[in-house]
């Protein structure tokens, strides 16, 4: 399983992580993780070029669930991804920051 917990992830993404959201547009704009980009799941195939091999990649979505599968599947076209238990629901809930609407920057 390829999952880091929330603690990790906050450490990674305050170190300047890559974070890619794997919600549909719609959830996204009601409040992402800051920096996150919006890779619908059912898009990411068409998205794969784009993301780094070298670093980690943080998959989100809304807890846990598309952005485990979205890490597997990352992970076979040797996408060093990783899954956010819990997702952006865990993220807020821990008093962590949100952007809303669509721009990915914080």
């Amino acid at each position: 399983m390829r999952e880091i917990d929330q603690r990790t992830f906050a450490a990674a993404h305050r170190d300047g992580a890559v974070v890619i959201d794997v919600r549909e547009p719609s959830e996204y704009v009601e409040g992402h993780v800051p920096g996150a980009r919006l890779m619908p799941l059912g898009q990411l195939s068409s998205h794969v070029s784009d993301l780094p091999r070298n670093v980690p990649v943080y998959v989100v979505c809304a807890s846990g669930n598309r952005s485990l599968a979205a890490a597997g599947f990352l992970a076979t076209a040797g996408v060093d991804a990783w899954s956010v238990a819990g997702g952006t629901g865990a993220w807020t809930r821990s008093g962590h920051p949100v952007t809303r609407g669509m721009h990915a920057a914080a």
